[in-house]
């Protein structure tokens, strides 16, 4: 293992300096999906569990959803939220169980709410409760993604190193281009944050300034098949 005294941000800084791989880029069709930008996670200073990177994450992903309905793209919401009982958490909300805890942010509760910041088109974008790390796993996005003919999946949201990895692990194992817009995910903590942006930026996406993603869209011309 090679070691170093550089920080998360510095190996990330560099990465983005100097790229070791190409670009998967934007495909055919692309999608957008938001994960997790819920007030559990978003209301700092009201709940213990939440976090901000970038303060304007949220007017970000606001435009990029109104750029990709604009061109007929999907526009996807996911939140978590269990039963009363927590049972549906399965053995991810057995290791704590405080009010804080993960299996009790409960449907309807406060903590499942969307930020009230999100401009959310409820009669348009797709709205999905999931129950585990990954936006696909046991969720009817992969077959969503196949109507629509996606083959390229932006993801925001939070957390980096949590739900948004896998998410785009998950992305790139179902064959479809994976692009993380680097100012619309957050994390708790610095180096989390940062580290799983090189991580991701090496191996399973790009990594791109969101100027970049609303350049494409802007220029984007829906494929008619």
């Amino acid at each position: 293992m090679e070691s170093s005294d550089k920080t998360a941000r510095q190996l990330f800084a560099e990465i983005k300096a100097n790229p070791t791989r190409k670009r998967f880029g934007f495909g055919r069709k692309p999608a957008l999906v938001n994960i997790d930008l819920q007030k559990a996670y978003t209301s700092v200073g009201e709940f213990v569990t939440a976090y901000e990177t970038d303060p304007k994450q949220m007017d970000y992903v606001n435009q990029l959803a109104k750029a990709f309905r604009a061109k007929n793209c999907p526009v996807v919401w996911t939140y978590v939220a269990y039963m009363d009982s927590g049972e549906d958490c399965g053995v991810w909300g057995t290791r704590t169980n405080t009010p804080d805890s993960l299996q009790n942010i409960k449907v309807g509760s406060r903590r499942s709410e969307f930020d009230d910041r999100l401009e959310i088109d409820h009669a348009r974008d797709i709205i999905i409760n999931k129950r585990m790390a990954s936006a696909f796993f046991e969720t009817n996005l992969g077959s969503l993604f196949t109507f629509h003919k996606v083959d390229t999946v932006v993801v925001t949201g939070g957390s980096t190193s949590g739900c948004v990895r896998a998410t785009v692990v998950d992305t790139l194992s179902r064959s479809f281009r994976a692009i993380v817009p680097e100012e619309c995910v957050a994390d708790k903590h610095e180096s989390p944050h940062f580290a799983n942006l090189y991580d991701m930026a090496i191996k399973y996406a790009d990594v791109i300034p969101v100027a970049e993603v609303l350049a494409h869209m802007q220029s984007y011309q829906p494929v008619n098949d």
